[in-house]
């Protein structure tokens, strides 16, 4: 039988919105629409940040909540993962939405250089990070966008932070950051399956380099990220005029790579998440 692969729909992360790119969803309803639509096309998790009406990035949990309930309603037993990213947030405000309870949330374990600013991440800040999820019963997807960062989490792990297995998320493509190259991303791989051989992973191509990358994550029994956020972050790749088409380019190709799209049961039971009700 052919493997599952988890495929994540990162919806729009907090790039320019609908003057230059009127794909991507703002207002929770057309991130409910969105997100059905990838969810429709195969994806079974889905990225979530919010939106202020100004387009920039919010840490509003009202704003989470209708587009959780919203995805819940309209996508049964999708992972619904919520961004604590920094661009355009307050540290104090980053974590404010996780009381909501969603299924996952991303935790980035070190601070980073992007191009337009540092993305901050101080020791403590992630600490106290991973104990609201781990109160609240969320599993953190790892963020590493620098070796280090994989280090970090495991050292999470070693001081009951973070529970085993890990689920990480290698993000390649960014300047100053992890280049998307296949020396590293075979680095990575081998890297995290010597450290912890349980855990599960996912890479994200930045711009130009996400359907590149996907393609090494189906060949290498990985899953896969795509959508609008990481396909226009920084220096865009190839226009989409929508998530649930980028999502469909991964699953077009499973059956050639021996895989295919997890279902939300899969998904759940690959990642240690509870079943659906």
């Amino acid at each position: 039988m052919s493997q599952p692969v988890i495929i994540t729909a990162a919806i729009t992360g907090a790039i320019p919105r609908k003057k230059d790119n009127p794909a991507v969803p703002i207002t929770p309803q057309e991130q409910i629409e969105s997100t059905h639509e990838a969810y429709e096309a195969g994806a079974s998790l889905v990225h979530i940040h919010a939106r202020d009406e100004d387009e920039s990035p919010s840490s509003n949990p009202e704003l989470f909540a209708a587009v959780q309930e919203g995805v819940r309603k309209h996508c049964p037993g999708m992972i619904i993962q919520f961004s604590t990213g920094g661009r355009g947030r307050d540290q104090s405000a980053r974590g404010a939405m996780l009381g909501l309870n969603p299924d996952m949330a991303s935790l980035a374990t070190g601070s980073v250089n992007f191009p337009n600013g540092i993305y901050e991440n101080p020791a403590d800040f992630v600490e106290g990070l991973a104990g609201t999820m781990q109160r609240n019963g969320i599993k953190p997807e790892i963020e590493v966008f620098d070796l280090a960062m994989l280090y970090s989490a495991l050292g999470l792990v070693k001081r009951g932070l973070v529970a085993a297995p890990l689920h990480v998320q290698f993000v390649l493509g960014i300047k100053n950051a992890l280049p998307a190259r296949r020396e590293v991303f075979d680095f990575l791989r081998s890297e995290l399956s010597t450290l912890m051989p349980e855990a599960t992973w996912v890479a994200a191509g930045i711009g130009r380099h996400q359907w590149e990358v996907n393609q090494w994550c189906l060949e290498t029994g990985g899953h896969c990220r795509t959508g609008l956020e990481d396909n226009l972050m920084f220096e865009p790749g190839r226009l989409a005029s929508s998530n649930a088409e980028l999502v469909k380019r991964i699953v077009d190709v499973c059956e050639r790579y021996d895989r295919h799209p997890a279902s939300v049961g899969e998904a759940r039971a690959l990642l240690g998440l509870p079943s659906a009700p």
